[in-house]
């Protein structure tokens, strides 16, 4: 985790990586001054890192309002188009443009389903169509301005009598969340926007989709502006890169009634249109994200040594909750500050700069110097039983980048260039150490030799990844190299290469990474950290973290898989945070000292044999919780769904009472209204609960285990559980649709019921039906249900009639019924010697 953020009191933290557009379309549109025409990374000649990107689609019309008038007076030139292409694109219908059915810019407003959307739109916005797929309609919005310029801002119309949900960067490295209503509250730095408009009456809500881009040299993003103007912001991060004219900087994209098709419609559509990143169902995940880990930052932060990291396995294999990998974080590499003198007592920490790409000291065995960190990887691998090892480095190799003249990286020290959006929201930055002292970095065209290096000596000693740190810093050092998403795209190009040619199983954790001009180069990278880092010693920061993880979830779980951080097991919030983690669907891992540990709350989430009950998307938001404000508003408990193959699972959270403070810059605490609060949870508040079902004419009808307290319900379709709790309280759920066997027979598969993830561990799920009616003791068996379970412990399920027997492979097994609830439970005293075991429950 982030040592500026901590030991150096700076704002670092962490996160993601990637972004960028086909240059060939957008060349002619950028500027470049000519004493630095080597600077502005605009050539097409293709490299071995960096091959020449394919050819972009022929571009679709564009029209503002100015040169649609024109139009009207001088018809272009009649091109052949087919019906397919002629679909898609935009018509001139007397001084409208319209997109497919339900977007279209006409008259000054955009309105998307016959609302409007944004009204006022000025003249110089310009709208492209999208030729889009599926349940998504969308146009690209850009705009012309005067002069060409590095830098421009201008009003897309106002946003008016709408809820919104805005992730934006409250640092330069991490988003969080914003609610609102009116173009002026959606903060500096928005790089996602989902927009619900209704019509006059009940009907459906549409949902609108703002995706700022990357344009060429240009990273955009969304903003509030004068009155409630929702403006666009274009910048390239360097003086010397300039443009007036932009087509595609911004993707408006709708659908009715699901926002989360609507949102994945978005992405798709500009994943086609930019080709230059890969979504999440696209790219390989590594092997820990089904292990539980252990990452030795928070237990001992710089400090770590190899007998530390030996420690750390040995207290938790000895507790039954043994971790199969391992992050190195930072304090392995060789780093030293550019003088030996000490900054004083007044003055900021000298900030640390890279001198070799070896282990320190630390992790040199006095009997084999030589072998360096191949020792606690061996031991950690053959001793400890560990599947995979990672460590620890900055996207720049350190926090103060690689020291200038050592080894032959081509390293020259370089001051970031903070954009003004960031800096308003966190103008600490204009101090921070990064900005003061500055950093040695590597030259672009340096960098690949420089990771694969690197990485081939982790490789070699048995290191199956990377966690790469402090990604965000690129964009503030784009000056003299063709801008920010210029720069961004070499690293990442490079990094990608050097993570495939040395850590197969794409072994990478993106970190401190919330930028856009990362997410949209992606094309590798599959894990992301989700949000700012967990802060043992922070009271205000853990409601937070959780509202925050599920939030940005929505966004970032298009690109990767989101990693919502280590914890602490044993902590007053070790129970909050550690039920997050286990429907998160991410990687899970502790950060706990050595000997210092709940046992008891990580055999809620960890089996035996180090695995987890991962669930199978990115935890996010239910729908109804999409635009409340669970951590402000003193009033909403936030629900975060998620899915198993045959269950779904909700968790419930009550984050209210504390959020980041905009003027203090800071976590602070509030008033909250009231002590607990209470909210419905419906079966269908897991979205996509009913491809869970065996059944394709499914009722709706579904078995809900609550975790807290060992209660099974049985819940008709659309009916509503009622949970109440209070701050830093939590439930979770277990949704299970309900079989209709035969009448007055029916079943649902629970799980192992003492893990926070029960349903998880449902791996196969079949029903034979019998033939008999069941209406006697003697007569036949109506119904098997055979199932495939994962791990061990009390298996529960569901069924409205006392099974007759059940059996566990070949031999049958007790079972215990709860008849006033219908809940069944067997005990799997052991791991399968199989990958599963076998149940078949006769009924």
């Amino acid at each position: 985790m982030s040592v500026m953020a901590r030991r150096l009191s700076s704002s670092c933290s962490r996160a993601v990586a990637s972004s960028c557009p086909s240059k060939s379309s957008l060349r002619r549109r950028i500027y470049t001054l000519p004493s630095r025409p080597l600077l502005l990374a605009f050539s097409l000649r293709a490299s071995p890192l960096c091959p020449a990107p394919p050819l972009p689609p022929p571009t679709p019309p564009r029209c503002s309002f100015r040169t649609l008038a024109a139009a009207k007076e001088s018809s272009p030139p009649s091109t052949s188009v087919s019906p397919t292409q002629q679909q898609s694109r935009s018509t001139i219908e007397g001084g409208e443009m319209t997109v497919a059915s339900s977007v279209r810019l006409a008259g000054g407003n955009l309105t998307v389903c016959g609302r409007t959307v944004l009204s006022g739109v000025p003249d110089a916005v310009v709208a492209t169509s999208a030729a889009t797929e599926g349940a998504v309609d969308g146009i690209f919005l850009g705009a012309d301005f005067a002069e060409p310029a590095a830098r421009h801002v201008v009003s897309l119309g106002d946003l008016r009598d709408v809820r919104f949900m805005a992730c934006f960067r409250f640092k330069l490295w991490w988003m969080a969340q914003r609610m609102g209503e009116k173009g002026s509250d959606v903060p500096r730095e928005t790089q996602f926007l989902l927009v619900e408009s209704r019509g006059v009456g009940d009907e459906d809500a549409a949902y609108v989709v703002f995706l700022p881009l990357v344009e060429g040299a240009f990273r955009a993003s969304i903003q509030g502006g004068a009155g409630d103007a929702l403006e666009l912001c274009v910048e390239s991060g360097d003086d010397d890169t300039r443009a007036a004219s932009f087509e595609r900087s911004l993707f408006v994209g709708a659908a009715e009634s699901d926002p989360f098709a609507a949102i994945s419609g978005a992405v798709a559509a500009a994943k086609s249109a930019l080709r230059t990143f890969r979504v999440r169902a696209e790219k390989k995940l590594p092997g820990i994200v089904d292990y539980f880990g252990w990452c030795t930052w928070d237990a001992f932060y710089q400090d770590v040594t190899q007998e530390g990291v030996e420690a750390g396995l040995r207290s938790l294999i000895a507790g039954g909750a043994p971790p199969k990998f391992v992050i190195i974080d930072d304090g392995w590499q060789s780093v030293a500050t550019d003088t030996n003198e000490s900054a004083g007592e007044d003055k900021p920490p000298l900030l640390s700069r890279l001198t070799g790409i070896k282990e320190n000291s630390k992790f040199q065995n006095a009997d084999d110097p030589a072998a360096g960190i191949k020792t606690v990887v061996r031991l950690a691998k053959e001793e400890y039983r560990l599947k995979y090892v990672y460590v620890w480095h900055a996207i720049t190799g350190y926090w103060g980048g690689v020291r200038p003249g050592e080894e032959h990286y081509r390293s020259s020290m370089q001051f970031p260039k903070v954009s003004p959006g960031v800096m308003e929201n966190e103008p600490g930055m204009k101090t921070d150490v990064l900005t003061v002292q500055g950093l040695g970095l590597v030259h672009p065209r340096a960098v690949y030799r420089f990771y694969d290096e690197l990485h081939a000596y982790l490789a070699a000693a048995g290191v199956d990844g990377v966690k790469v740190d402090v990604q965000c810093i690129l964009e503030t050092l784009g000056a003299g190299h063709g801008g920010r998403v210029q720069l961004t795209r070499q690293y990442h190009q490079a990094l990608d290469a050097s993570v495939a040619k040395n850590f197969p199983e794409n072994g990478i954790i993106a970190c401190m990474s919330h930028n856009t001009d990362a997410l949209y180069c992606s094309k590798q990278t599959a894990v992301v950290r989700a949000s700012d880092d967990f802060y043992p010693r922070d009271p205000a920061s853990h409601t937070i973290h959780i509202a925050s993880v599920a939030y940005n979830s929505v966004f970032l779980g298009e690109f990767m898989l989101p990693d919502w951080d280590m914890f602490h097991s044993l902590h007053q919030a070790g129970d909050y945070h550690g039920s997050a983690r286990a429907i998160s669907g991410g990687p899970v891992y502790v950060s706990d000292a050595p000997g210092k540990h709940n046992f008891e709350l990580l055999k809620k989430i960890v089996l035996p044999d180090g695995s987890i009950l991962r669930a199978r998307l990115p935890g996010r938001p239910t729908k109804d919780c999409l635009f409340t404000d669970p951590a402000r508003d003193g009033v909403s408990l936030l629900k975060i769904w998620n899915m198993n193959k045959f269950t779904g699972v909700l968790g419930v959270y009550n984050c209210q009472g504390a959020a980041w403070n905009s003027v203090e810059k800071k976590n602070t605490f509030h008033q909250t209204g009231t002590e607990a609060l209470t909210c419905g949870v419906k079966g269908g508040d897991v979205h996509l609960i009913s491809e869970a079902a065996t059944d394709t004419e499914w009722d709706g009808d579904c078995a809900m285990y609550r975790h807290a307290d060992g209660d099974l319900v049985v819940l008709p379709h659309d009916a509503a559980l009622p949970v109440s709790l209070k701050v830093l309280e939590h439930d979770i759920l277990t949704v299970s649709p309900i079989k209709e066997l035969a009448p007055g027979f029916r079943f649902a598969p629970i799980g192992l019921v003492d893990m926070f993830n029960s349903g998880g561990a449902v791996e196969g799920l079949t029903y034979h039906l019998l033939g008999g009616d069941g209406s006697t003791l003697g007569s036949e068996a109506v119904a098997l249900a055979c199932m495939e379970v994962k791990g061990c412990g009390r298996f529960g399920a569901y069924s409205s009639v006392r099974p007759r027997k059940s059996t566990l492979g070949s031999a049958q097994i007790e079972l215990k019924y709860d008849s006033s609830s219908g809940l069944l439970i067997l005990q799997l005293d052991a791991m399968p010697k199989e990958r599963v075991h076998k149940i078949v429950i006769e009924l």
